[in-house]
């Protein structure tokens, strides 16, 4: 439960607390502008609400946790990285994150919607109409061109879209990530990095509000994989996407405006990388807000004390 602080002649900062099931930390994931008097909006619910998740491999003594009773949520415009070594269960998390995974316990709720409660139709749905998806392999198809890649997502959709619009908006696509001018072009005349934009503009076609990425520099080289992360901290300033990427890369994890670290399946580490000057409540410290959040999320209102900082 949380409360708000407002200010007669300016908007407050409303400030998620969450905090980290089994860890002790208490994470700052997000601060949106909202008014005082106005009511809790859609904005305000977060894209992803996820309580105590556990995934288990196997039976008995052989049972293997790979996720531990993570707790976390994203806000709407936030940029988490999730990081840890291989093996620490981060790539199966994101993949229960984004619904490819049903077989895990806690809850999730996706965007609002209890994910557990969706039929596999709705499913569907959710993840081609509001998920975007770039993975470490790319998943390009060979055999076209880099412009029907783009348009891949297309064959999946139960209904027919305008084809002309679709070709035009694969293009600009293309140019917004680099690859103006080249959609004729086969993926296996393309560098590694321009493979992996290429992937990432197939995963914009059809404007997701939240883009997932597991290791999407991972098989890149240090050069190539910093032109990328810049491309996601762009795609994310200008176009206010939600980012959640997977990562062992402290370069595309400082590019993140949240990191929550894993270790054996546990969060270890959760913590903010945009600081803001905020007051908590009624003239308390964030220091004194953490202390009082609760068990997985509260709203903290706090007033703007010049304006949000970096």
């Amino acid at each position: 439960m949380g409360g708000r602080a407002g200010c007669a002649r300016a908007p407050a900062i409303g400030v998620r607390f969450v905090r980290i099931a089994g860890s002790g930390y208490t994470a700052r994931v997000q601060a949106t502008a909202v008014t005082p008097e106005a009511p809790i909006s859609e904005a305000s619910t977060p894209i992803i609400d996820a309580r105590d998740i556990t995934k288990r491999y196997g039976d008995g003594k052989a049972t293997k946790v790979a996720v531990d009773g993570v707790s976390l949520q994203v806000a709407r415009g936030d940029f988490l990285a999730i990081v840890g070594p291989s093996g620490c269960g981060k790539s199966t998390l994101l993949g229960i994150l984004g619904c490819l995974d049903r077989s895990f316990e806690g809850r999730l709720s996706l965007f609002g919607a209890d994910v557990r409660a969706m039929r596999d139709a709705d499913l569907a749905g959710l993840r081609g109409g509001k998920i975007g998806f770039v993975f470490q392999a790319f998943h390009l198809l060979g055999h076209v061109n880099a412009r029907d890649n783009v348009l891949a997502p297309l064959l999946f959709l139960r209904e027919a879209r305008d084809a002309a619009r679709m070709r035009k908006r694969a293009d600009d696509l293309l140019a917004e990530v680099g690859l103006g001018g080249r959609g004729d072009e086969m993926p296996s005349t393309l560098s590694g990095g321009e493979r992996q934009r290429l992937a990432v503009a197939r995963a914009l076609l059809l404007e997701p509000e939240l883009l997932l990425c597991d290791e999407p520099t991972g098989n890149l080289d240090l050069a190539t994989g910093r032109s990328v992360t810049e491309l996601f901290g762009r795609l994310h300033r200008e176009r206010g996407l939600t980012l959640v990427a997977v990562t062992h890369e402290e370069q595309l994890a400082e590019a993140a405006t949240s990191i929550v670290r894993l270790s054996a399946g546990r969060v270890v580490e959760a913590n903010t990388t945009v600081e803001a000057e905020v007051a908590v409540g009624d003239g308390a410290t964030a220091a004194d807000g953490e202390a009082g959040a609760g068990s997985v999320a509260d709203d903290v209102g706090a007033a703007a004390a010049g304006g949000e900082g970096g």
